[in-house]
This record gives structure tokens, sequence and C-alpha cells, in this order.
């Protein structure tokens, strides 16, 4: 446990640290860059030049410090950020790298505000949470091996076919080239995809498996993100996969991971409401197809944004799956569409989806919402389904960054 006086220290400092947070971490991440190069490949450059990776790093700090007495109410975060860790391969030896690089960050920005004493109390409040990673993590990877069919670090699939979802949406579907079988995941989770791209070498991304589990292979749906070059886009991946990997190819692939999941309870007879914005279909569609096949009867309502019909992907799946099952309710959105796209029913209506019409079209007070897209989606749904007396522990969602940024609009 942490000592009384660490505590006191943290907390007394926390004002300063937060001030200065992302200034904090921009400088760690420097700082460790060059001072340890060999932890550069588990980290998405792609983040790294948007920022977004620096303000995780700086809002997940002062949520520490804010909550250092009360460090359950940290659970949520632990475990998003430990199954990412898992998704990258993260061991223990990595967190002295990061500890050490992120103290002399702190002395380089705070100055003579970071005193010995100070210094040590957040090694000390760091090493303690790092512990609590590294248990985390352990038992993650101890349950992905000895998931039948799992493993652990990175494992050869061949694509055995490539499928156009939309104009900037495909398809793989991946078998492992060992024959041997797949670990059942949870619906919802995601695989880590490792490319070794010619200009950027072992390079992970995570993409979302877009089919149910329970099958005897895997399927990752990936936009074409735009923008390829520079390397630090956050396309270039993407778009290596949609011009450069066929039919055949081979792909190393780290198990399943991910906790933005709907729990293997939910057959309560509540409603469950997926909503989904461009590419943010991909773990609602698996989480559709598992409830589908599993027979729940709970009413399912899936609501599907989609720019126009050309960007539409995947639509195809939820109008054959709501057409055989009489609990699913399927309601598609263009924000802009051709006249003809209303009366053929490739959508059901034009414009953006709101927390109301979500609110009044489902009419259940103990639905569970769940919800994935672009960030400004994701933040005007909460918004607006909070102000439509959602409670928040109804509202369940997936997203990469502070979730101040996207919970600061109630």
């Amino acid at each position: 446990m942490l000592t009384p006086q660490t505590i006191e220290i943290v907390k007394a400092t926390a004002p300063a640290v937060a001030e200065h947070a992302e200034t904090i971490t921009r400088h760690f991440y420097q700082r460790m860059f060059t001072a340890n190069p060999e932890v550069k490949a588990y980290f998405n450059q792609a983040h790294q030049q948007a920022g977004t990776q620096q303000k995780a790093l700086a809002g997940a700090i002062i949520a520490y410090a804010v909550n250092i007495e009360n460090l359950q109410a940290l659970g949520p975060a632990v475990e998003l950020i430990a199954q990412k860790h898992c998704s990258l391969g993260i061991q223990p030896e990595h967190y002295p790298i990061v500890g050490e690089n992120l103290l002399a960050a702190i002395k380089d920005v705070l100055g003579e505000a970071a005193t010995n004493e100070v210094l040590a109390a957040w090694g000390e409040a760091y090493g303690f949470l790092a512990e609590i990673f590294i248990q985390r993590e352990a038992e993650i990877y101890r349950d992905q091996a000895s998931l039948p069919g799992g493993w652990n670090g990175y494992r050869e699939f061949i694509v055995f076919d490539k499928v156009p979802e939309s104009e900037i949406v495909t398809s793989f579907y991946l078998k492992p080239k060992d024959g041997q079988p797949l670990p059942y995941y949870k619906a919802g989770q995601y695989l880590t995809v490792r490319i070794d791209h010619p200009t950027i070498p072992t390079s992970p991304r995570n993409y979302s498996l877009s089919d149910r589990p329970g099958l005897d292979y895997f399927r990752i749906s990936v936009k074409r993100e735009p923008s390829p070059v520079p390397e630090t886009s956050p396309g270039v991946i993407s778009n290596y996969l949609h011009d450069h990997v066929h039919v055949g190819d081979t792909l190393e692939i780290g198990p399943p991971c991910g906790e933005f999941c709907i729990s293997p309870e939910h057959e309560d007879g509540r409603p469950l409401v997926l909503i989904a914005g461009g590419i943010g279909i991909t773990p609602l569609m698996s989480m559709l197809k598992c409830m589908s096949h599993r027979n729940v009867d709970a009413p399912i309502h899936v609501f599907q944004a989609a720019r126009n019909k050309a960007q539409h992907a995947l639509g195809h799946e939820l109008r054959n799956i709501a057409g055989t099952s009489p609990n699913v309710h399927v309601h598609i959105r263009y924000e802009t569409a051709q006249d003809n796209d209303l009366q053929n029913g490739d959508c059901d209506s034009i414009g953006r989806f709101d927390g109301k019409f979500i609110r009044e079209t489902v009419n259940a007070e103990n639905a569970e919402y769940y919800f994935c897209g672009p960030k400004p989606f994701m933040a005007s749904l909460y918004a607006g389904l909070m102000q439509q007396g959602v409670p928040d522990s109804q509202l369940h969602f997936e997203f990469f960054g502070p979730k101040q940024e996207l919970t600061a609009v109630k």
C-alpha cells in the first residue's frame, strides 16, 4: 500500500502536475523514444503525431492523482489499458523504462518544484500502479494461453478471403496457418495485426472483430483511412492492407483483447441498443451476430449511421439478421442520400442521429446502450442520451483518449 506521506504529497502536487500534464507527457515520449528506442515499436506513431496518446496519458495521470485514495474508481480504466497493453505484448520489464522517463519528464518540466521528496512520492505512486497493471496483465496473458486454441504473442494467419464492403471498407477473412483451433472470444473484442511495412517495420494496429465468436475463422473489416503519407499518418497501415494484402497472404495476428463487450449474462430481457457511426459498426456487428446466434429474445435496436450509400458497410448483413430475427430492429440513416436510397430501402432516413430520436424510438427505461464511431459522433450521442435521462451506468462505449473529451458536455 502507499504510505500516507506519499498520498499527501501526490495530492498536494497534483494541481501543478495537472496544469502541465500534456507538456510533461509530450516531453516524456520524446525523451523515452530517444533514450530507449527499443520501445518505440509498441506505440502507434499516428496517434503520437495526432497527440492523442499524449492526451490519453495526461488524462490517466490526472485521474490517478485525483483518485489516489479511491483506486477502485479506476477499475474500468485499468482494464481498458491492461487489455491494450496485452494486445501489444507489453511486459513487466517495460515498466521501469516508462517510470524512469516519466519522472525525468516531471522534473524537467516542473523544475525546482519537483524536489527529491516530490519525485520519490510520485515514483512510489507509479511503482504501485505499475504493479497493479503487471498483475492484471499477467492474468490476461494466462487466460489467453489457457483457452482452447489460445496463444500469446503473434500467430500466423492466412487471408482466405477479401471482400469489399463499401468504397472504403474491406473485410479480411483469416484462418490460422497451423490449422489449429481458434479460441472463443468475447463479442466486441479486437485483434492486433502486425505488419512488416516497408517504411514502418513491425507496426501493430488494432482492428475489431466483425463476426461472431465460435467460428473457425476471424474477420476484421478495415476502413481505408485517408492520407497514406507521411508514415505517421493514420492511413498508412490501412492503405497497405487494402492495396498490398491479398488472398493467400500471411499476417501476424495477436490474440483477441478488449473490454468493450456485452456481458454474457445479458439474457434477462432488457432491451439492447447498438449505435454505430461509420466503421464503428464492426464491434457492434460482432455483438449483434453473437446475440442473434444465441437466440436471445430481448429486443435489440440497431442504429447505423453512414455518410452515404457508397461508404455504407455491412448494411446488407444488418438487414438479413433483422429479416430472420423478429426481435431485431434496424434503422439506417445516411448523412446525405439520393432520392432512390430511401425508395430502394438502402437507408431509412436522412440526417444525423440524436439522443432524443434514439431514446424515443427505443422507448424503454432499462435499455443498455452500446455505441462506437468517430469522436464527434460519440460525444454528441453521449450528451444527447444523458440529456434524455439515460443513466451513465447504462451507456457503454469504445473510445481512445481521455474520457473527459467525450463526456465533458452532459
